[in-house]
């Protein structure tokens, strides 16, 4: 699937090869816990019930799995950013299993614009067998980010 293309009919169990192109990002805010950087694909949906700040977070340990399952990663990694720093953010291609798809009509108020419509939770192909939502991260196929996804296999 190419940027603007028309969603595909994918079904839980479905392989997807999954990126997006790095994009310079802005390092906003360092925690403890997680480093957050201004988001380049969304903008804040002034309509929304949320206060999105514009912002992801980004686990600053390797070991976490806020990291681990993240599709989305910084370079340099987290833990090595600073407030200021610019750093790039995308997701280097990867093989994920969808393992819930979300559908919203009308579409889904999450603080930012453009407002989904389907969202796919996914996990590392590998994932073992029984997974559950909170293993996994989601894809926004309404997301302003430059995705591209491909079916690889039907689950």
């Amino acid at each position: 699937m190419r940027e603007n293309e028309p969603h595909q009919d994918f079904q839980v169990g479905d392989v997807l090869r999954v990126s997006c192109p790095q994009t310079r990002a802005r390092v906003a805010h360092v925690s403890r816990f997680y480093a957050s950087v201004e988001w380049p694909w969304a903008q804040i949906d002034p309509e929304s019930q949320f206060r999105w700040n514009g912002q992801r977070a980004f686990a600053v340990s390797a070991d976490s799995s806020d990291w681990t399952m993240s599709l989305f990663k910084t370079t340099p990694e987290p833990w090595n950013l600073h407030v200021g720093d610019s750093c790039l953010v995308g997701i280097p291609e990867t093989l994920v299993r969808i393992i819930d798809i979300g559908s919203y009509d009308p579409p889904r108020d999450v603080g930012w614009l453009p407002r989904p419509h389907t969202m796919l939770v996914v996990v590392p192909a590998d994932h073992p067998d029984a997974p559950s939502e909170d293993d996994g991260d989601t894809i926004d196929l309404d997301s302003a980010a430059p995705l591209a996804i491909e079916l690889m296999s039907r689950g």
